[in-house]
């Protein structure tokens, strides 16, 4: 699958496909690498804003990291085999792994000064529609808090089902795990939070 790179927004940006990949989403099947990208870009976008405005309170980071995680997407497309899962799982999985490099570079003191360079500014309307977006998933926030003790591997299984809508076979899938080990992770947060909350 030959795809350039080229056509990947700079992190930092909110990438916003053109009008003509909106409507050949909903009219036909993509024709080429890129319009099958598009497509994917389309289906997810949404979704992987939620999981960042969930984990941030400032718009700029979730508009950089959802950017990042597209960057990183269109540059692995290739390597993307939809029999083993779906572009959603495939795509969480991505985000995954760009939250996580977030946190290591934030906790070293050198996010700041590696995302000057290369990120624009969002403008007013942008700031203001990611700011709407955070407050919506205030919700979903909240919920991730109380399950912030479970462990990660737990906590996402629960994020990734009951927030995100996978299937437990997507779910494992963006995790890396087996279907067999995401199940029992999964029935195992559960049946913890049922008990009135994590335990150890």
């Amino acid at each position: 699958m030959d795809m350039s790179t080229e056509t990947a927004a700079p992190v930092g940006t909110m990438p916003k496909p053109p009008v003509a990949a909106r409507a050949r989403l909903r009219s036909q099947p993509p024709s080429s690498a890129l319009e099958e990208f598009e497509q994917a870009y389309l289906r997810n976008v949404d979704g992987v804003v939620g999981y960042f405005a969930r984990r941030c309170r400032d718009p700029q980071t979730v508009a950089d990291l959802t950017s990042e995680t597209f960057v990183r997407a269109v540059a692995g497309f290739e390597g993307f085999d939809p029999r083993r899962g779906s572009d959603r799982a495939w795509l969480f999985g991505i985000a995954a792994h760009v939250f996580a490099h977030h946190c290591e570079r934030s906790a070293g003191g050198r996010d700041a000064i590696a995302r000057l360079g290369g990120r624009r500014p969002l403008e007013g309307d942008e700031i203001e529609e990611l700011a709407e977006r955070i407050d919506a998933e205030n919700e979903g926030a909240a919920l991730m808090r109380r399950y912030e003790k479970l462990p990660p591997i737990e906590r996402a299984a629960i994020e990734l089902v009951d927030l995100e809508g996978l299937t437990p076979k997507e779910a494992a899938v963006a995790l890396g795990v087996s279907s067999v080990a995401f199940r029992k992770r999964l029935s195992r947060a559960r049946s913890r939070m049922r008990k009135g909350g994590p335990q150890q």
